[in-house]
């Protein structure tokens, strides 16, 4: 399951990658599901796809 604030099914497609990659390489699924839900809620906010971003881009 994906973080709270993903809605859109290309952020949950990422998060599910990223949580097998993770499962992949050895990782525990609790230590995978945290990586993956850093990893695409740092995407987000790099993106302004979160609330608190106000549509700020990082170049």
């Amino acid at each position: 399951m994906p973080p709270r604030g993903v809605k859109s099914a290309k952020r949950k497609r990422q998060y599910e990658h990223i949580k097998r990659s993770e499962s992949a390489r050895g990782r525990s699924p609790k230590v995978a599901k945290r990586i993956a839900a850093a990893t695409t809620n740092k995407t987000r906010r790099q993106k302004g796809e979160t609330k608190g971003s106000r549509g700020r881009k990082r170049s």
